[in-house]
């Protein structure tokens, strides 16, 4: 396979992930993503604002994430986000600390 066709790919299958997580499933709470894979939508909306910085296109936070969810933040929290209880508050701070641990080491 050529390289331009592996990226082609590679853009596809991440638009499908965006997708699913963005319109499929937006049940699925970010810290639930957390706790079971290591990462949530805030992540990839981060590592797609740190892919255009790399490329030297400006863009903060808040852009990236309305670019990621389809709208402000602050919308898809009203509609889709929930209070996280504790014992999924305890399993992210587990979770996080084991990351940080870990990547010291």
């Amino acid at each position: 396979m050529d390289d331009q066709t592996r990226i082609e790919l590679e853009a596809a299958a991440f638009r499908r992930l965006r997708q699913h997580l963005m319109e499929d499933r937006t049940d699925v709470q970010n810290i639930d993503l957390m706790n079971m894979a290591g990462f949530c939508r805030n992540c990839l909306a981060r590592w797609y604002q740190e892919a255009a910085n790399d490329r030297g296109i400006e863009m903060d936070k808040d852009a990236a994430r309305e670019i990621y969810y389809g709208m402000p933040m602050s919308e898809w929290k009203a509609k889709h986000q929930s209070e996280a209880d504790a014992d999924k508050q305890k399993a992210f701070e587990k979770a996080f600390a084991e990351n940080v641990t870990a990547k010291r080491d």
